[in-house]
Protein backbone atom coordinates (compact mmCIF):
# COMPACT_ATOMS: atom_id res chain seq x y z
CA UNK A 1 0.00 0.00 0.00
CA UNK A 2 1.20 3.52 -0.83
CA UNK A 3 2.27 5.69 2.09
CA UNK A 4 -0.24 8.36 3.03
CA UNK A 5 -1.20 10.95 5.64
CA UNK A 6 -4.67 11.23 7.16
CA UNK A 7 -6.92 14.18 6.44
CA UNK A 8 -6.86 16.90 9.11
CA UNK A 9 -9.06 19.86 9.98
CA UNK A 10 -6.30 22.17 8.74
CA UNK A 11 -6.52 20.61 5.25
CA UNK A 12 -10.17 21.56 4.73
CA UNK A 13 -9.68 25.34 4.30
CA UNK A 14 -6.87 24.67 1.82
CA UNK A 15 -9.14 22.35 -0.18
CA UNK A 16 -11.98 24.86 0.01
CA UNK A 17 -9.61 27.51 -1.33
CA UNK A 18 -8.96 25.35 -4.39
CA UNK A 19 -12.73 24.82 -4.76
CA UNK A 20 -13.17 28.60 -4.78
CA UNK A 21 -10.52 29.08 -7.48
CA UNK A 22 -11.96 26.29 -9.66
CA UNK A 23 -15.47 27.70 -9.16
CA UNK A 24 -14.27 31.09 -10.36
CA UNK A 25 -12.59 29.60 -13.45
CA UNK A 26 -14.61 26.49 -14.41
CA UNK A 27 -17.60 25.88 -12.10
CA UNK A 28 -18.72 22.87 -14.16
CA UNK A 29 -15.60 21.04 -12.95
CA UNK A 30 -16.81 21.02 -9.34
CA UNK A 31 -18.05 17.55 -8.44
CA UNK A 32 -20.52 16.80 -5.65
CA UNK A 33 -17.74 15.82 -3.25
CA UNK A 34 -15.38 18.70 -4.03
CA UNK A 35 -17.58 21.75 -3.51
CA UNK A 36 -16.87 24.46 -0.95
CA UNK A 37 -19.72 23.46 1.36
CA UNK A 38 -19.58 19.71 0.88
CA UNK A 39 -15.96 19.62 2.02
CA UNK A 40 -16.87 21.23 5.34
CA UNK A 41 -20.03 19.15 5.77
CA UNK A 42 -18.43 15.76 5.07
CA UNK A 43 -15.44 16.52 7.28
CA UNK A 44 -17.54 17.81 10.17
CA UNK A 45 -20.23 15.15 10.28
CA UNK A 46 -17.80 12.22 9.95
CA UNK A 47 -14.39 13.22 11.32
CA UNK A 48 -14.90 12.02 14.89
CA UNK A 49 -15.72 8.46 13.87
CA UNK A 50 -14.03 7.97 10.51
CA UNK A 51 -10.94 10.15 10.18
CA UNK A 52 -8.70 7.10 10.63
CA UNK A 53 -10.12 5.77 7.34
CA UNK A 54 -9.52 9.00 5.38
CA UNK A 55 -6.13 8.99 3.60
CA UNK A 56 -5.35 12.12 1.63
CA UNK A 57 -2.68 13.67 -0.55
CA UNK A 58 -2.13 17.33 -1.43
CA UNK A 59 -0.24 18.72 -4.45
CA UNK A 60 1.20 22.23 -4.40
CA UNK A 61 2.66 24.65 -6.96
CA UNK A 62 4.86 26.74 -4.72
CA UNK A 63 2.68 27.51 -1.72
CA UNK A 64 -0.61 27.18 -3.59
CA UNK A 65 -2.69 23.98 -3.44
CA UNK A 66 -3.47 22.85 -7.00
CA UNK A 67 -4.82 19.32 -6.46
CA UNK A 68 -5.99 17.02 -3.70
CA UNK A 69 -7.26 13.47 -3.28
CA UNK A 70 -9.37 12.22 -0.35
CA UNK A 71 -9.94 8.46 -0.10
CA UNK A 72 -12.65 6.69 1.89
CA UNK A 73 -11.48 3.16 2.69
CA UNK A 74 -13.49 0.27 4.24
CA UNK A 75 -15.25 1.12 7.48
CA UNK A 76 -18.35 0.42 9.54
CA UNK A 77 -21.04 3.07 9.99
CA UNK A 78 -23.26 2.72 13.07
CA UNK A 79 -26.61 4.44 12.68
CA UNK A 80 -29.16 5.78 15.13
CA UNK A 81 -31.56 2.87 14.56
CA UNK A 82 -28.93 0.39 15.76
CA UNK A 83 -28.05 -0.87 12.30
CA UNK A 84 -24.49 -1.12 11.03
CA UNK A 85 -23.53 -0.40 7.42
CA UNK A 86 -20.28 -2.02 6.28
CA UNK A 87 -18.43 -0.29 3.45
CA UNK A 88 -16.13 -2.80 1.73
CA UNK A 89 -14.69 -0.81 -1.17
CA UNK A 90 -12.79 2.45 -1.58
CA UNK A 91 -14.17 5.71 -2.96
CA UNK A 92 -12.48 8.94 -3.92
CA UNK A 93 -13.21 12.65 -3.83
CA UNK A 94 -10.69 14.81 -5.64
CA UNK A 95 -10.04 18.14 -7.33
CA UNK A 96 -7.40 19.21 -9.85
CA UNK A 97 -7.08 22.82 -10.96
CA UNK A 98 -7.63 23.06 -14.75
CA UNK A 99 -4.18 24.63 -15.15
CA UNK A 100 -2.55 21.51 -13.68
CA UNK A 101 -4.17 18.62 -15.53
CA UNK A 102 -0.78 16.91 -15.79
CA UNK A 103 -1.32 15.81 -12.18
CA UNK A 104 -4.33 13.60 -12.91
CA UNK A 105 -2.24 10.52 -13.77
CA UNK A 106 -0.19 10.87 -10.60
CA UNK A 107 -3.38 11.29 -8.59
CA UNK A 108 -4.95 8.14 -10.07
CA UNK A 109 -1.77 6.13 -9.49
CA UNK A 110 -1.65 7.30 -5.88
CA UNK A 111 -5.30 6.28 -5.38
CA UNK A 112 -4.63 2.86 -6.90
CA UNK A 113 -1.72 2.43 -4.51
CA UNK A 114 -3.67 3.44 -1.41
CA UNK A 115 -6.65 1.26 -2.33
CA UNK A 116 -4.73 -1.68 -3.80
CA UNK A 117 -6.72 -4.92 -3.56
CA UNK A 118 -10.03 -3.08 -3.11
CA UNK A 119 -12.84 -2.26 -5.49
CA UNK A 120 -12.38 1.46 -6.30
CA UNK A 121 -14.89 4.11 -7.35
CA UNK A 122 -14.46 7.74 -8.41
CA UNK A 123 -16.81 10.56 -9.43
CA UNK A 124 -15.37 12.94 -12.02
CA UNK A 125 -17.84 15.32 -13.65
CA UNK A 126 -18.94 14.95 -17.25
CA UNK A 127 -17.06 18.19 -18.03
CA UNK A 128 -13.65 16.69 -17.14
CA UNK A 129 -12.82 15.55 -20.67
CA UNK A 130 -9.09 15.04 -20.10
CA UNK A 131 -9.58 13.34 -16.73
CA UNK A 132 -12.20 10.95 -18.11
CA UNK A 133 -9.73 9.80 -20.76
CA UNK A 134 -7.02 9.28 -18.16
CA UNK A 135 -9.33 7.36 -15.80
CA UNK A 136 -10.20 5.05 -18.72
CA UNK A 137 -6.53 4.61 -19.53
CA UNK A 138 -5.97 3.42 -15.95
CA UNK A 139 -8.67 0.76 -16.23
CA UNK A 140 -11.70 2.58 -14.84
CA UNK A 141 -15.07 2.02 -16.52
CA UNK A 142 -18.65 3.20 -16.08
CA UNK A 143 -20.08 2.01 -12.77
CA UNK A 144 -23.25 0.26 -13.96
CA UNK A 145 -24.43 -0.26 -10.37
CA UNK A 146 -24.52 3.54 -9.94
CA UNK A 147 -26.33 4.38 -13.17
CA UNK A 148 -29.46 5.30 -11.22
CA UNK A 149 -27.69 7.14 -8.40
CA UNK A 150 -25.56 9.81 -10.04
CA UNK A 151 -25.89 13.37 -8.87
CA UNK A 152 -25.96 16.70 -10.62
CA UNK A 153 -24.87 20.16 -9.52
CA UNK A 154 -27.50 22.84 -10.05
CA UNK A 155 -27.22 26.64 -10.00
CA UNK A 156 -29.47 29.69 -10.14
CA UNK A 157 -29.02 33.42 -9.67
CA UNK A 158 -30.64 35.30 -6.80
CA UNK A 159 -31.90 38.38 -8.64
CA UNK A 160 -35.60 37.53 -8.49
CA UNK A 161 -37.03 35.44 -5.66
CA UNK A 162 -40.56 34.41 -4.78
CA UNK A 163 -41.82 35.18 -1.31
CA UNK A 164 -41.68 32.06 0.92
CA UNK A 165 -45.06 30.87 2.17
CA UNK A 166 -45.34 28.57 5.18
CA UNK A 167 -48.53 26.84 6.37
CA UNK A 168 -50.28 28.50 9.29
CA UNK A 169 -48.50 27.83 12.59
CA UNK A 170 -45.09 27.01 11.05
CA UNK A 171 -42.16 29.40 11.39
CA UNK A 172 -38.56 29.78 10.29
CA UNK A 173 -35.77 29.39 12.82
CA UNK A 174 -31.99 29.41 12.62
CA UNK A 175 -29.54 27.11 14.34
CA UNK A 176 -28.37 30.10 16.37
CA UNK A 177 -31.86 30.16 17.89
CA UNK A 178 -32.44 26.41 18.24
CA UNK A 179 -30.85 23.95 20.63
CA UNK A 180 -28.15 21.71 19.11
CA UNK A 181 -30.25 18.65 19.91
CA UNK A 182 -33.14 20.08 17.88
CA UNK A 183 -30.92 20.79 14.86
CA UNK A 184 -29.50 17.27 14.99
CA UNK A 185 -32.94 15.70 15.35
CA UNK A 186 -34.16 17.62 12.31
CA UNK A 187 -31.41 16.07 10.21
CA UNK A 188 -31.83 12.57 11.66
CA UNK A 189 -35.61 12.65 11.07
CA UNK A 190 -35.13 13.69 7.44
CA UNK A 191 -32.35 11.22 6.65
CA UNK A 192 -33.10 8.22 8.88
CA UNK A 193 -31.32 5.96 9.47
CA UNK A 194 -28.43 8.32 10.14
CA UNK A 195 -25.10 8.32 11.98
CA UNK A 196 -25.41 12.06 12.74
CA UNK A 197 -25.04 13.00 16.41
CA UNK A 198 -24.67 16.07 18.61
CA UNK A 199 -20.93 15.36 18.57
CA UNK A 200 -20.98 15.33 14.74
CA UNK A 201 -22.86 18.62 14.72
CA UNK A 202 -20.32 20.18 17.09
CA UNK A 203 -17.57 19.32 14.58
CA UNK A 204 -19.62 20.81 11.73
CA UNK A 205 -20.02 24.03 13.71
CA UNK A 206 -16.26 24.22 14.23
CA UNK A 207 -15.53 24.39 10.50
CA UNK A 208 -14.56 27.86 9.34
CA UNK A 209 -17.28 27.89 6.69
CA UNK A 210 -20.20 27.23 9.05
CA UNK A 211 -22.60 30.02 10.02
CA UNK A 212 -25.44 29.38 12.43
CA UNK A 213 -27.45 32.26 10.95
CA UNK A 214 -27.36 30.46 7.58
CA UNK A 215 -28.49 27.12 9.04
CA UNK A 216 -32.24 27.30 8.56
CA UNK A 217 -34.97 25.18 10.14
CA UNK A 218 -38.75 25.10 9.89
CA UNK A 219 -40.51 24.64 13.23
CA UNK A 220 -43.94 22.97 13.24
CA UNK A 221 -46.75 24.12 15.57
CA UNK A 222 -45.96 21.24 17.96
CA UNK A 223 -42.30 22.31 18.23
CA UNK A 224 -40.90 19.65 15.87
CA UNK A 225 -38.14 20.89 13.58
CA UNK A 226 -39.84 19.67 10.42
CA UNK A 227 -37.23 20.70 7.83
CA UNK A 228 -33.67 21.94 7.79
CA UNK A 229 -30.80 23.00 5.55
CA UNK A 230 -27.30 24.34 6.00
CA UNK A 231 -26.11 27.06 3.64
CA UNK A 232 -22.39 27.49 2.99
CA UNK A 233 -21.44 30.99 1.86
CA UNK A 234 -18.46 31.26 -0.49
CA UNK A 235 -17.74 34.95 -0.13
CA UNK A 236 -15.02 34.95 -2.80
CA UNK A 237 -17.48 33.85 -5.50
CA UNK A 238 -20.60 35.34 -3.89
CA UNK A 239 -22.19 31.90 -4.03
CA UNK A 240 -24.17 29.98 -1.43
CA UNK A 241 -24.46 26.18 -1.41
CA UNK A 242 -27.36 24.28 0.17
CA UNK A 243 -26.07 21.05 1.77
CA UNK A 244 -27.86 19.10 3.17
CA UNK A 245 -31.58 19.76 2.57
CA UNK A 246 -34.17 17.53 4.25
CA UNK A 247 -37.76 17.31 5.49
CA UNK A 248 -39.28 15.11 8.22
CA UNK A 249 -41.34 12.38 6.46
CA UNK A 250 -44.39 13.30 8.54
CA UNK A 251 -44.34 16.86 7.20
CA UNK A 252 -43.68 16.33 3.51
CA UNK A 253 -45.90 17.63 0.69
CA UNK A 254 -46.75 20.76 2.70
CA UNK A 255 -44.44 23.08 0.78
CA UNK A 256 -41.96 23.35 3.66
CA UNK A 257 -38.83 22.62 1.62
CA UNK A 258 -39.79 25.15 -1.07
CA UNK A 259 -40.51 27.85 1.50
CA UNK A 260 -37.28 27.04 3.38
CA UNK A 261 -35.18 27.21 0.21
CA UNK A 262 -36.71 30.54 -0.82
CA UNK A 263 -36.24 31.95 2.67
CA UNK A 264 -32.66 30.68 2.67
CA UNK A 265 -31.95 32.31 -0.68
CA UNK A 266 -33.25 35.61 0.68
CA UNK A 267 -30.93 35.30 3.67
CA UNK A 268 -28.04 34.40 1.39
CA UNK A 269 -28.70 37.38 -0.88
CA UNK A 270 -28.75 39.66 2.15
CA UNK A 271 -25.37 38.15 3.14
CA UNK A 272 -23.88 39.04 -0.27
CA UNK A 273 -24.54 35.98 -2.44
CA UNK A 274 -25.59 36.41 -6.07
CA UNK A 275 -25.80 32.71 -6.99
CA UNK A 276 -27.01 29.55 -5.23
CA UNK A 277 -26.06 25.92 -5.87
CA UNK A 278 -27.46 22.59 -4.73
CA UNK A 279 -26.75 18.95 -5.59
CA UNK A 280 -29.50 16.40 -6.22
CA UNK A 281 -30.02 12.95 -7.70
CA UNK A 282 -30.40 13.39 -11.44
CA UNK A 283 -31.25 9.99 -12.92
CA UNK A 284 -34.73 9.52 -14.45
CA UNK A 285 -35.62 6.99 -11.73
CA UNK A 286 -35.44 9.86 -9.22
CA UNK A 287 -37.66 12.46 -10.91
CA UNK A 288 -38.85 14.28 -7.79
CA UNK A 289 -35.56 15.81 -6.52
CA UNK A 290 -34.63 17.09 -9.95
CA UNK A 291 -38.13 18.43 -10.64
CA UNK A 292 -38.22 20.14 -7.24
CA UNK A 293 -35.03 22.12 -7.82
CA UNK A 294 -35.84 22.89 -11.46
CA UNK A 295 -39.18 24.22 -10.20
CA UNK A 296 -37.24 26.55 -7.91
CA UNK A 297 -35.35 28.02 -10.85
CA UNK A 298 -32.19 25.91 -10.63
CA UNK A 299 -30.56 24.59 -13.80
CA UNK A 300 -28.05 21.78 -14.23
CA UNK A 301 -24.43 22.92 -14.25
CA UNK A 302 -22.67 19.53 -14.28
CA UNK A 303 -23.23 15.90 -13.40
CA UNK A 304 -21.08 13.20 -11.87
CA UNK A 305 -19.84 10.30 -13.99
CA UNK A 306 -19.54 7.26 -11.68
CA UNK A 307 -16.49 5.09 -12.48
CA UNK A 308 -15.31 1.81 -11.01
CA UNK A 309 -12.26 -0.44 -11.09
CA UNK A 310 -12.12 -4.00 -9.80
CA UNK A 311 -10.01 -5.51 -7.03
CA UNK A 312 -6.51 -5.60 -8.48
Amino acid sequence: MTDFALLTAADIPLMQGLAQRVTAARPELISAGASYGELAWVWGQGCTLHRATWPRRLWFAGTELVAWAWVFIPRQVRRNDGSVKTVTGASLSYQVHPDHLELIDELIEWYDGVAEGLERTALPTDAEEHALKRWAAHGYAADTAALDDWTQLNQRDLTELEQPLLPVGFRFRTADEAAPEAAVQAHVDAWAPSAYTVQSYAAVRQTAAYRGDLHVLVEAPDGTMAASTIMWLDEANKTVEFEPVGTHPGYRRLGLAKAMMLHGMQLARAAGAIHATVVCLGAPVHPMPRAFYLGLGFRELSRDTPLIKGEN
